[in-house]
Formats: C-alpha cells, sequence, structure tokens
C-alpha cells in the first residue's frame, strides 16, 4: 500500500478532529496516544519520500587552520 500527500493531508484533519481511528484505502489505523499518530504520520512521510526517488546529496567541506605548526 503506497501512501499519498492526500492521505497525510487526511491523518492530519482527522488529528485535529480528535478522531482516534482512520481509513486509508483497504486498511483501518488506531491509535491510542499521540506517540501512535506520530509513528503512522513518519510511516506515511517515509513511505512519500521513498516514492519521490533517491534525493540528491550536498557535500560541503571546511577547510580550517589554527595557526599550530604550519
Amino acid at each position: 500500500m503506497a501512501f499519498t500527500q492526500s492521505d497525510l493531508d487526511a491523518l492530519d484533519a482527522a488529528r485535529k478532529q480528535g478522531a482516534r481511528r482512520v481509513r486509508f484505502q483497504d486498511r483501518e489505523f488506531e491509535f491510542d496516544s499521540v506517540d501512535d499518530y506520530l509513528k503512522l504520520r513518519n510511516l506515511i512521510l517515509n513511505d512519500i519520500a521513498q516514492q519521490s526517488g533517491p534525493q540528491q546529496v550536498r557535500q560541503v567541506r571546511i577547510y580550517t587552520t589554527n595557526g599550530w605548526g604550519q
């Protein structure tokens, strides 16, 4: 099951309304605490990120001199 941005928006809207159970496509999730909600939210965010493909990584190198032994 692949999650979408609309699933994430629906989860956030349900949480704002105080719902403790949400349904996405063929699966139903119930959260008893804020921690359960955050775990589900992170699961959806990770799934969306994986669908978008690999992200470009930027590497930054910093060189300094401290004046010792040069």
